[in-house]
C-alpha cells in the first residue's frame, strides 16, 4: 500500500468534514431543538466579562483582572463570589452605575492612581457595555462592592 500525497490527504479530510458537516446540517433541519435548548429559552441571559485595569478611560486602559460572571439559570463563571455579585447586581436591575457600596464608612486616600473597570456582555438579554474610572482602587472597591472584588 503506497502512502498518500499531501493533496489526495487534503481532499479526503475536505470530503469528510464536508460529509459531516452536510449530516449534522440535515439532522438539525430534521429535528426540532429539545434538552437544554428548550431550557435555554426560559432564562433572558445574563453573562458578562469584568476587567479591572489601571488608567484613566477605557481605551487606554489595559486589564490587569478579568472574570467572567453568568447569573442565569444559576451563578456561574470565574468570578470567585459569583452568587454575591449576581445577588448585587439583581438588587439594581444590572444597572452597573447604581451599584451599592458595601464598605459606606470606607476612609480612602487622596491617591491618584485611576483605575477603570468594565462589564461587558447581556443582561436579562440587553446588551451591556459600561465603564466607570476611580481615582484609586480603595475608591473602586469602596462604590462597587463585590461585583468588582476579585
Amino acid at each position: 500500500m503506497r502512502p498518500l500525497s499531501p493533496r489526495s490527504l487534503f481532499v479526503s479530510a475536505t470530503a469528510l468534514m464536508l460529509g459531516v458537516a452536510g449530516t449534522a446540517l440535515s439532522t438539525a433541519a430534521a429535528q426540532p431543538a429539545a434538552g437544554p435548548a428548550g431550557a435555554r429559552a426560559l432564562y433572558a441571559p445574563s453573562a458578562l466579562v469584568l476587567t479591572v485595569g489601571p488608567g484613566e478611560t477605557r481605551a487606554g486602559t489595559t486589564a490587569e483582572r478579568a472574570v467572567t460572571l453568568s447569573c442565569a439559570p444559576r451563578a456561574t463563571g470565574t468570578h470567585p463570589a459569583a452568587a454575591d455579585a449576581c445577588r448585587e447586581l439583581r438588587s439594581v436591575g444590572g444597572d452597573f452605575r447604581a451599584l451599592p457600596s458595601e464598605l459606606p464608612q470606607t476612609l480612602c486616600t487622596r491617591e491618584w492612581a485611576p483605575v477603570t473597570v468594565t462589564a461587558d456582555g447581556v443582561w436579562d438579554g440587553r446588551r451591556v457595555g459600561w465603564s466607570g474610572t476611580y481615582n484609586n482602587s480603595c475608591e473602586m472597591a469602596a462604590t462597587l462592592g463585590v461585583v468588582f472584588d476579585f
